[in-house]
């Protein structure tokens, strides 16, 4: 989180530098139709993808399976929306491989990754060993009344 100030600054300036460039080699007239053009495909493929995604989602709710791939691509899709939609080339790009169909893979796995080290680090023992399936932990535990509760939680996965 503390990135995030020092990310939207160096954005903003790459923004600038990249429609510097573009508006010397296309002229300013061109460079802003081009602008204009890609966030309105933008708002197209987010409108496209959105659905689709929508779609999938509620499909797997129906199905009863854990939708936590179509949950990652409505996230996907949303901030790559906000990306096409915000003027500029750089965020553009990055929005597209947020939307795009054939990318968002690779964009899911960058946000598997992120969100695994947060629950890593929050999580006491998530970055820990995977146990066999069906090898019991034992915890112990007070209830609000102090009294200590011991058990056996077995995952059969």
């Amino acid at each position: 989180m503390r990135w995030i100030p020092l990310v939207l600054v160096l954005t903003f300036v790459l923004e600038v530098a990249v429609l510097i460039l573009v508006g010397r080699q296309l002229g300013v007239g061109w460079t802003i139709v081009l602008l204009l053009a890609t966030s309105v495909l933008g708002a197209w493929l987010v409108r496209r993808e959105g659905r689709r995604t929508w779609r999938a989602l509620g499909e797997a709710v129906r199905s009863g399976e854990m939708p936590s791939r179509q949950m990652a691509d409505a996230v996907l899709v949303w901030v790559g929306g906000a990306l096409l939609v915000a003027p500029g080339f750089v965020t553009d790009v990055l929005g597209l491989l947020f939307v795009l169909p054939f990318t968002r893979p690779v964009a899911r796995i960058g946000l598997e990754v992120i969100i695994a080290r947060r629950v890593i680090a929050v999580v006491p023992g998530a970055g820990g060993p995977p146990r066999p399936p069906g090898q019991a932990r034992v915890e112990r535990t007070e209830d609000s009344s102090g009294e200590v509760i011991e058990g056996e939680i077995v995952d059969d996965d």
